[in-house]
């Protein structure tokens, strides 16, 4: 793509996005078939399992950037649909020993959120329920007949009671274990194994020697030596790990919560104005253009413009602003906020996932769905878990039988170190911590969009900041006009005429100047828009050049009397935009773009945070000047160029900095592109937000540092969790493999492991601003 190319992009967001894709490299014929889907699926229950369905997904040609949650229980990935049939993803899916549900809607995908509701967690509670109805006596017989006054209360023989024990053992295998031993013998035909396979197989070798024992005593044992079974040690095993699995998924559902809340955020009627009268709809019914009637306390129901009335509305739900915003006509409202006060009637521009709400939810869920780089190394380790515990397990059992420990130690030890070394804590630790931080950030107004730009906010050292809409309030207005030559209104009426073919804000508060002192536009013959510049055109055949001082000097524009005035106006900060008339300056308007109040607080707190603050604009050196040393960034560069933004953020990348460009417009999507994390202010353009890896819905810049402190913080948590992961298992195993770790206490040890990670995870809901 040529410079011309981008000249035109300024103007028109379409061709934006093209030369957004060139500056990243990626071709747009290629991104115009790929299609990136979300799926539930059913069966996995640890590290390992999340391996084997991403394995089973990626053999596909023609799918890539394949991502397979435990915490959400959900894979995603993109494909072409002209190579790829979906059908075909679930076949392989399953044929790995899990469910893939392709015939999903993308509602039904939301609505399988896991939760205390949910069929999954439901049926879990049931078979918890009655292994355990049938453990509690398994386990007081069992250890009852240790005692020696046992038997005169129960008169049976030990061959009865291993009877007796083996029929309420036998439904807890398989009634309530019957999970483990199904995804165990999927597992045996694939040649493949995971956490299910630990347990079916430990399980499965104490309950057959208990059986061999209770019905055959006569293969099994030497004369005269005692009967003992292990029918408790199999029903606690399984009971143990079903309490456990029931904790994780209640545990889950809170992780989640962000999800369901934003969710619930749309009301479910809404009142439709038709005519002169008001109807009562379901919001799945509004349309385009539908005029809807809002009352004080109601929820607003999508996305639209106030066409009567005024009010003052809660938005902090969408922006995580907490004083409420006054609205009148003309103002835009959002989906899922509150009206607060007056009454109004508003038109709907935006409705289900092309409103605000539905993109935060898209968003939201897609960053939940996604992977940090953090992971990679529990992914690796998951690969070859399983089958070197199993092969860890072997040993101890023979190191058992040769060193003379007996039989059933060797067996106890085998099973203790199958149930010790489940990976479940391992493949909780980071999506748990990435949904809870990432629906965390919601609450806030901050959108982040996936798990790698989360994990590299917290590495930032340096922050680039945009000056206009981003530390400016980015809604600039004429503040003052100097001339010569030409009356005041033959000045603005000139400016604004060339100006109202553009879409800068700038361009704006001109034309916008012009309309509140009713003078009338002129039609302008040629138009050339110079990209940082300015704009040339003609009209009534004299040249006119609207632009900065760069673009006078480079047209030759002479200026003999207004230098004094030029100067004053530049020592009070204002940007100037020249206007030119046959290659002789005529007047100079000058424009005032406040600071926002936050800015200069968000600097200093980035400062103390030890992060290197940059201001860079396109904006004369003695506003930047000015603006930079109002709001104390540390440097600041001027009068940079759109095509340069890219290129000084590689500069202070060569300097070994991670740096996080903050910006608004279109002219800041390559920067943002280029960045290590790129934060786009929501109030921006389109082609911004959809450039950066973090939004900032309100546009406070105090976002950005909410931002870093919660990456820092899911991080921080991320590791915590690893680290307890691998040391939880790196101690239980020897302890189980050196006999000194009960396989019960193992089990219960295992299933607690996978709830503390996510309790730990938790903790990040208490994040504050």
């Amino acid at each position: 793509m040529q410079n011309a190319d981008y000249k035109s992009a300024i103007q028109n967001p379409n061709l934006a996005k093209k030369y957004v894709n060139f500056m990243n490299g990626t071709n747009l014929n290629k991104i115009n078939k790929i299609e990136k889907v979300t799926f539930p699926v059913e069966g996995m229950t640890c590290a390992s399992c999340v391996a084997r369905v991403e394995k089973s997904i990626k053999k596909i040609e023609g799918i890539k950037n394949v991502s397979v949650n435990l915490a959400t229980e959900k894979a995603t990935f993109e494909f072409d649909p002209g190579k790829v049939n979906v059908k075909e993803v679930a076949d392989m899916v399953e044929e790995a020993g899990y469910k893939m549900d392709v015939s999903s809607s993308k509602e039904k995908v939301k609505e399988k959120i896991n939760d205390e509701t949910s069929e999954y967690h439901k049926t879990l509670q049931r078979e918890l329920i009655f292994a355990a109805i049938l453990t509690v006596p398994i386990l007081l017989l069992s250890m009852g007949s240790i005692w020696s006054g046992f038997h005169n209360l129960i008169p049976l023989s030990a061959d009865y009671l291993n009877k007796v024990l083996l029929i309420l053992t036998t439904p807890v295998v398989f009634i309530s274990g019957k999970r483990f031993y199904k995804i165990f013998w999927s597992n045996l035909k694939h040649f493949t194994a995971d956490m299910n396979s630990l347990v079916a197989v430990g399980t499965a070798a104490a309950y057959g020697f208990s059986i061999l024992v209770a019905l055959f005593p006569d293969l099994i044992l030497k004369p005269g030596e005692f009967p003992h079974v292990y029918f408790d040690t199999t029903a606690v095993i399984i009971t143990l790990i079903l309490m456990g699995r029931w904790l994780e998924s209640r545990a889950k559902s809170k992780t989640n919560t962000a999800v369901k809340k934003l969710i619930s955020l749309k009301p479910k009627t809404t009142l439709l104005k038709k005519g002169e009268t008001e109807i009562e709809v379901n919001i799945e019914d509004l349309k385009l253009g539908d005029i809807v009637i809002v009352k004080p306390g109601g929820k607003i129901p999508a996305d639209g413009t106030i066409v009567q009335g005024n009010s003052v509305i809660d938005e902090s739900m969408i922006t995580g602003e907490s004083i409420p915003v006054e609205k009148s006509i003309g103002a835009k409202v959002i989906g899922g906020t509150i009206n607060k006060t007056g009454s109004f009637d508003f038109e709907i521009t935006a409705v289900g996932d092309n409103s605000v709400l539905g993109q935060i939810i898209k968003m939201v869920e897609e960053a939940q769905g996604s992977k940090a780089p953090i992971q990679n190394l529990a992914d690796k380790v998951a690969s070859i878990f399983v089958p070197v515990v199993i092969g860890i397990a072997v040993i101890t059992f023979i190191f058992w039988i040769i060193s003379g420990g007996g039989f059933n130690s060797a067996l106890i030890n085998f099973i203790a170190v199958l149930i010790i070394a489940c990976p479940c804590a391992l493949g909780l630790a980071t999506p748990t911590a990435i949904m809870v931080g990432t629906g965390k950030g919601a609450q806030f107004g901050i959108l982040i969009k996936n798990g790698e730009s989360l994990e590299i906010a917290h590495k930032t050292t340096t922050v680039i900041l945009d000056k206009t809409g981003t530390i400016t309030e980015g809604e600039p207005h004429v503040s003052e006009i100097i001339y010569s030559g030409e009356a005041e209104d033959k000045i603005i009426q000139l400016a604004a005429s060339v100006e109202n073919k553009s879409e800068h804000p700038i361009a704006k508060a001109i034309v916008n100047y012009a309309k509140s002192k009713n003078i009338p536009l002129l039609e302008t013959g040629l138009f050339e828009s110079m990209t940082g510049k300015g704009i040339i055109s003609t009209l009534n055949g004299n040249s006119i050049i609207v632009g900065n001082k760069k673009l006078m000097q480079e047209n030759s524009v002479a200026n003999n009397q207004l230098d004094k005035k030029i100067d004053e106006l530049l020592g009070k900060g204002k940007t100037l935009v020249y206007v030119g008339i046959d290659k002789t300056l005529k007047g100079v308007i000058a424009i005032d773009d406040p600071v926002k109040e936050s800015s200069k607080e968000a600097i200093k707190e980035l400062k103390e945070m030890g992060i290197k603050t940059v201001m860079i604009t396109g904006d004369n050196k003695k506003t930047a000047e000015i603006i930079a040393n109002y709001v104390e960034v540390d440097f600041y560069e001027a009068e940079v160029m759109p095509d340069e933004k890219a290129k000084a953020v590689s500069k202070y990348q060569k300097g070994n900095e991670i740096v996080a460009m903050v910006g608004d417009g279109i002219n800041d999507a390559p920067a943002l592109a280029q960045s290590n994390v790129g934060i786009a202010i929501g109030s921006g353009t389109d082609i911004a937000i959809e450039t950066g890896s973090i939004v900032l819905v309100s546009g406070n810049l105090k976002g950005v540092v909410a931002a870093i402190k919660l990456s820092r913080k899911t991080i921080k948590t991320i590791k915590q969790n690893l680290f307890w992961a691998f040391i939880y298992n790196s101690l239980g195993i020897p302890l189980a493999a050196l006999g000194i770790l009960n396989p019960m206490f193992a089990a219960l040890a295992m299933s607690l492991s996978s709830v503390s990670v996510i309790s730990n995870s938790l903790r990040l809901k208490n994040f504050k601003i």
